[in-house]
C-alpha cells in the first residue's frame, strides 16, 4: 500500500507540471519516487473527435517526460479500447521514453463503442501479468481516460481489479459520467477521481495537488485524518491502528476489535471484552472454574447456604426456596414457618359456623333456625311457607328461618293488610299504550280501534285505511291505498318514474351510461370529428337528468383519459358541448387497458355511478376502428360479469371477433359493424341500447305467442292486471262505506 500510495506523488507532480508552461522534461522534472508499473488505459470510442485524440495522445506524451523511464524504474504500457481492446505495447516493450513516444504517436483510432469493462478486465488478464512486463512487489497503477458512459457493467470488474492490487485513476471529459468514474477509481475518490469539461483542459484537474509532492513528509504537513497512527510514505500517507483496533474502511478511522461480538472467544457462558482481547465470566448461580473458561452451578440447599427454618428446595443454579412441613406455611420472610388455623383464615369451606378443631383441622356447624346437611357443610333454613304456617291469601314468600312476606298473583296488587289482594285495572289507571281503545281484564289489557281504523301488527296503534283520501299524495294519475299508506299508477303505455308519483315513456328510463371513444392515430382528425357526432345522436336518444340518464364520456389510445365522468353534466345540451370540446389524443389502440379503466374507474360511485342497490342500469359503449394492442379477454369478461350491459361499435378495420368478445348476449343485439366512417349515424340512428325494445328499430323480438313460455308470460300479465283491478274496485269500495257513514253520522 506505501509503494502504490506513493505512486501518487509522481502522477500529481505530472498534474501539478501541466498547470503550468510545462517545460521540456529533463533531470529536475522526474519524480524519483521508486519502480512503477503503470499503463494507461484511453477511449478511442467514436465520441472522440480526431483533434480531442490528438490533445490526449499529448498528454499520455507530456506525462511520460515526467517519468524516470526504465526496465528498473518506471515501466509504462499504452491500451486502447472502444467495443473491442487493443494493447498498443505492454510494460516490457520499451525501456527507453523516446520509443514509447513514438509508439504513442503511431496509434490509429478504434472509433467504436465504449467497453469500458472488457478493457478494465483487459488490464487484469494480459497487461498486468508477468508474462507482458509485470513486477512482482512493484506498484501496478492505471490511468483510465474516458469521455462517456460505459456500455457495459464496470463496478464489478473494476472492484475485482482493486482487490488484485491495482490503483486506479479515473480521469472524465466532457460527457463522461461522474457515477462510473466513481464505480471504477480506488478509494480516496478526492485523490483518484478527476471531471474536466473538455479535452483542452485536460491538464489542469493537477493544479490541486501541487502540495502533495515527492518528499513532503504528509503525516507532519497535512491535515491527514488518521484518527490513531499516520504513516509517511514519499508524497503520501497511509493510516494505521493501535494494538486492539483495526482500520476502517474509510482508511482513516479505527474501530476496537471486539473479540466476543465476534465470536472469537472459548468462554462457556459471558465473554467481557476489551479491545483486542477477552475474559471469561460466568451466569448468576454459576462459578468460574479453574480453567478459567468453563462454569459449575451452586447448590446453595447441599452447601447449606439457604437459612430455611424447615425444608430447603433446590430451584436451580445459585437459587433455592424455602417450604414447610405439613400443617405449616410459609411466613413473609420466606425462610420461618407458622401453624395453619383454617377457621381463622376462611379456609375451611364451612357455610355458617367454623370450629378449630387443631392445626389444619376444623368442623363445620349452623346458625339457629338453620341445620346442618349431609355434607357437613352447607345449612338449610326452616321455611315457614313450605310448611303451610302462613295467612296469606294467594302467595307466601319465604324470607328466611321463620320469616316470610304475602305477595299476589299475575294482574292483582296486595292490599294494606299486606295479606289479601285485588284485581289491577291497566285502563283505568292509564297504564297502557293503545293509541285508540283500551279493553280491560285483572292486570292486563288489549287494544282496539275506532272505526275506519285497523289495528296493527304491534296490537297497539292503527291505521288510517283510507290514505289517499286523507294525505297529499302527489300521484300525477292515481292513487291505490294499501293497509296504513299508498301507491301511485301510471296510465296504460306509460311507467312510474323513479320519484314514484310521475308517469313517463319508456324514453326516459334511467340507466348509467359510459361511451369508451377510440382516439387513436389510424382514426385520423376528420373522422374523430364524425365519432364525436356519433356519441351525440346516441345523447338525443336519451333522457339526460341527474335522476333519469347519466352520460360519462372515455377517450383511449395508448392511454386512457376520462373526458367528464357520469356526475360532470346533467343535461344533453351539456354533454353534446363538452364532447364537441374533446381534443383528438393520437398514438396506439389499447382497448383492454380502456375497458379495465371503465370497470375499475367510471362506473365508481365516486364519478356519479349510482349504488348497484338502486338497480339502475349500467351501460357501457365501445367505439373502435382497429385491432386492440393488448389483451381484452379479461376485462371484456369482467365487466360483463359485473352486470355491465356492453355494446360494441367498429368501423373500418375494426375486428369482429374482438367486437363479439366485448359485446354482451345475445351478442347480435349489442354489436354493429360498418365499413365507412360516413355510415356510423345509421348505427346511432338504430342503437337504442336496449332499454325500451318497443323503441328500437330493427331490434324488437316478435315472439311467438302460442310458445309455452310466451303463454305463460301472457297469463302472468293477466293475473297482475286483475290484481290490480280487484285493489282499485277494494279501495272504492272502502271511499263508498266511508261515504255512507259520514251521511249517516250527518243524520
Amino acid at each position: 500500500m506505501g509503494n502504490i500510495t506513493a505512486f501518487s506523488c509522481f502522477i500529481f507532480l505530472t498534474f501539478a507540471v501541466f498547470t503550468t508552461a510545462r517545460p521540456k522534461s529533463g533531470p529536475d522534472q522526474k519524480c524519483k519516487s521508486g519502480p512503477v508499473d503503470l499503463v494507461f488505459l484511453i477511449d478511442s470510442s467514436r465520441s472522440v473527435r480526431p483533434h480531442e485524440f490528438e490533445t490526449m495522445r499529448k498528454f499520455m506524451i507530456d506525462i511520460l517526460n515526467t517519468l524516470d523511464i526504465g526496465l528498473d524504474t518506471t515501466r509504462v504500457g499504452v491500451v486502447q479500447y472502444s467495443s473491442k481492446v487493443r494493447s498498443e505495447f505492454f510494460l516490457k516493450t520499451h525501456s527507453k521514453l523516446e520509443s514509447m513516444v513514438k509508439a504513442i504517436n503511431e496509434i490509429v483510432p478504434l472509433a467504436q463503442g465504449t467497453m469500458t469493462g472488457l478493457a478494465i478486465r483487459y488490464l487484469m488478464n494480459e497487461a498486468f501479468t508477468p508474462g507482458q512486463g509485470d513486477r512482482p512487489k512493484v506498484p501496478n497503477v492505471a490511468v483510465i481516460v474516458t469521455d462517456g458512459r460505459p456500455q457495459d457493467r464496470v463496478a464489478e470488474v473494476a472492484a475485482e481489479a482493486r482487490e488484485k492490487g491495482i490503483e486506479i485513476y479515473a480521469v472524465g471529459v466532457a460527457r463522461a459520467d461522474m457515477t462510473s468514474l466513481r464505480a471504477m477509481a480506488s478509494p480516496p475518490f478526492e485523490d483518484h477521481v478527476f471531471l474536466v469539461e473538455r479535452f483542452d483542459l485536460i491538464h489542469q484537474f493537477g493544479l490541486q495537488f501541487q502540495d502533495k509532492l515527492c518528499g513532503i513528509d504528509l503525516c507532519l504537513e497535512s491535515d491527514h485524518g488518521c484518527e490513531h497512527i499516520c504513516e509517511s510514505s514519499p508524497g503520501s500517507y497511509t493510516c494505521d491502528c493501535l494494538p486492539g483496533y483495526r482500520l476502517n474502511t474509510d482508511g482513516k478511522t479505527c474501530s476496537a476489535i471486539d473479540l466476543c461480538a465476534e465470536g472469537k472467544h472459548d468462554c462457556q457462558q459471558i465473554c467481557t471484552s476489551s479491545p483486542g482481547s477477552f475474559t471469561c465470566d460466568c451466569n448468576q448461580g454459576y462459578h468460574l472454574n479453574n480453567d478459567k473458561k468453563t462454569c459449575s452451578p451452586i447448590d446453595l440447599c447441599a452447601e447449606g447456604k439457604h437459612g430455611c427454618e424447615q425444608v430447603c428446595i433446590y430451584s436451580g443454579p445459585g437459587s433455592f426456596t424455602c417450604d414447610c412441613n405439613e400443617g405449616y406455611r410459609l411466613n413473609g420472610d420466606k425462610k420461618t414457618c407458622s401453624p395453619i388455623d383454617l377457621c381463622a383464615e376462611g379456609k375451611h369451606g364451612c357455610e355458617q359456623v367454623c370450629i378449630y378443631s387443631g392445626p389444619g383441622s376444623f368442623t363445620c356447624d349452623c346458625n339457629e333456625g338453620y341445620r346442618l346437611n349431609g355434607d357437613k357443610k352447607t345449612c338449610s333454613p326452616i321455611d315457614l311457607c313450605a310448611e303451610g304456617k302462613h295467612d296469606c291469601e294467594q302467595v307466601c314468600v319465604n324470607m328466611g328461618p321463620g320469616i316470610f312476606t304475602c305477595d299476589c298473583n299475575k294482574g292483582y296488587r296486595l292490599n294494606e293488610d299486606e295479606k289479601s289482594c285485588s284485581a289491577i285495572d291497566l285502563c283505568a289507571e292509564g297504564k297502557h299504550d293503545c293509541e285508540q281503545l283500551c279493553i280491560s281484564a285483572p292486570g292486563v289489557f288489549t287494544c282496539d280501534c275506532n272505526k275506519g281504523f285497523k289495528l296493527n301488527k304491534d296490537k297497539r296503534t292503527c291505521t288510517n285505511m283510507d290514505m289517499c283520501n286523507t294525505v297529499k299524495h302527489g300521484c300525477e294519475y292515481q292513487c291505490v291505498n294499501t293497509p296504513g299508506s299508498f301507491y301511485c299508477v301510471c296510465p296504460e303505455g306509460q311507467l312510474l318514474q323513479e320519484d314514484g308519483k310521475t308517469c313517463g315513456t319508456c324514453k326516459s328510463a334511467n340507466i348509467d351510461l359510459v361511451l369508451l371513444i377510440d382516439g387513436s392515430k389510424s382514426v385520423r382528425p376528420q373522422n374523430f370529428e364524425l365519432v364525436k357526432k356519433f356519441v351525440n345522436q346516441v345523447v338525443d336518444s336519451l333522457d339526460v337528468s341527474a335522476h333519469g340518464t347519466r352520460v360519462g364520456l372515455v377517450q383511449y389510445s395508448s392511454r386512457v383519459r376520462t373526458e367528464f365522468p357520469l356526475n360532470m353534466y346533467h343535461t344533453a345540451a351539456d354533454i353534446k358541448n363538452a364532447v364537441m370540446k374533446v381534443d383528438y389524443m393520437e398514438k396506439g389502440t389499447m382497448t383492454g387497458l380502456a375497458l379495465k379503466h371503465m370497470l375499475e374507474n367510471s362506473f365508481s360511485e365516486a364519478e356519479g355511478a349510482r349504488p348497484a342497490s338502486r338497480n339502475i342500469p349500467r351501460v357501457g359503449l365501445v367505439f373502435t376502428d382497429g385491432r386492440s394492442q393488448d389483451d381484452i379477454s379479461e376485462y371484456a369478461k369482467k365487466a360483463k360479469e359485473a352486470g355491465i350491459t356492453m355494446y360494441a361499435v367498429g368501423v373500418g378495420k375494426a375486428v369482429e371477433d374482438e367486437l363479439r368478445e366485448i359485446a354482451s348476449d345475445p351478442v347480435d343485439k349489442h354489436f354493429y359493424y360498418t365499413t365507412d366512417f360516413t355510415a356510423i349515424n345509421t348505427i346511432a340512428e338504430n342503437l337504442k341500447l336496449n332499454i325500451c325494445p318497443a323503441e328500437s328499430q330493427g331490434e324488437v323480438e316478435v315472439k311467438d305467442p302460442c310458445a309455452c313460455e310466451n303463454m305463460v308470460e301472457f297469463q302472468q300479465g293477466t293475473i297482475n292486471t286483475l290484481d290490480l283491478l280487484t285493489e282499485k274496485l277494494a279501495a272504492m269500495a272502502s271511499r263508498l262505506e266511508q261515504l255512507e257513514n259520514q251521511l249517516l253520522s250527518r243524520k
